[in-house]
């Protein structure tokens, strides 16, 4: 927010690029999975990881990304599959959804809420009708947060071993060396049945995202944010107003299809064009 630096990558398995994207007024992308290679980053969830650009508008972040994507010898699960970027093509070319359940959910954050609604008008505005869609909200998404954390004690088995986590500063009841601690702990069969329901719920969100390119959500809203990182599929994240209390940022998603980055960075930067909330800065760095 503040434009200290042109942009960051980021590594989200479950929230980390959104979450300081939406927290700092920043634009984030969240690529498919296997789009950019993990090779040099630390891993949580091997199976969740994604690396992506946190940048100050949507265009930056698809210039990040076409220069960091692609295979690489360092990381298996990365692939070459073509970024077609064009930032003219035209809107109607766009196949657009939104969740209605997640938007018109009662929310604590009334305010937040009131500038999702105001940005699904803009999308509207561009002459686009989205498409209502439902989420598989009957899956146990939380069951399948087991996957993160079992990968995670492996990822630091050695330090566990070790009992070098004893060093780490927070050792509360929901620090990270007690859920590190606890992650080996889970059985495998447990293990095995969460990734049995993560591909259900895969097969569930493909059907779901059938002839659609994007879909416009609440960043936080229902099970969005957790299904996508369990399926892979991008999502990209942009301001879209400042709370009246504090000043600080709110912002809306845009999911795509898998490596369908393209078509989510094309309507989020339609929609950050028509609003420019990315262009305000605190009152220090504002020149």
């Amino acid at each position: 927010m503040a434009g200290l630096v042109g942009f960051a990558i980021g590594s989200e398995t479950l929230g980390s690029i959104v979450s300081p994207s939406t927290r700092c007024g920043a634009s984030g992308l969240r690529p498919t999975f296997g789009r950019v290679s993990r090779a040099g980053a630390m891993a949580l969830s091997w199976s969740m990881d994604k690396l992506g650009p946190i940048c100050r508008s949507v265009e930056d972040c698809a210039i990040v990304l076409d220069a960091i994507q692609g295979s690489d010898d360092q990381d298996p699960t990365a692939r070459d599959v073509a970024f077609d970027w064009d930032p003219e093509r035209p809107l109607s070319e766009l196949r657009v959804a939104y969740v209605p359940s997640a938007f018109e959910a009662e929310r604590e954050d009334a305010e937040w809420k009131a500038f999702d609604e105001a940005s699904l008008e803009v999308v509207r505005g561009f002459g686009i009708d989205p498409v209502p869609v439902e989420l598989p909200d009957d899956l146990p998404y939380d069951a399948m947060r087991i996957i993160l954390s079992a990968e995670q004690g492996a990822a630091f088995d050695d330090l566990i071993v070790s009992g070098r986590e004893d060093e780490l500063v927070q050792q509360g009841e929901n620090a990270r060396p007690n859920i590190m601690r606890t992650g080996r702990m889970i059985p495998a069969s447990e293990y095995i049945q969460a990734n049995r329901a993560r591909t259900i719920a895969m097969h569930r969100f493909a059907r779901t995202m059938e002839g659609i390119d994007v879909v416009v959500t609440p960043s936080f809203g229902g099970s969005m944010l957790l299904l996508t990182n369990l399926t892979g599929h991008p999502q990209v994240v942009i301001p879209n107003g400042f709370r009246s209390e504090d000043g600080t940022p709110t912002s809306i998603s845009f999911v795509g299809k898998l490596f369908g980055d393209a078509e989510a960075l094309r309507l989020a930067m339609a929609v950050q064009d028509a609003t420019e909330h990315h262009l305000r800065r605190p009152p220090r760095f504002a020149s």
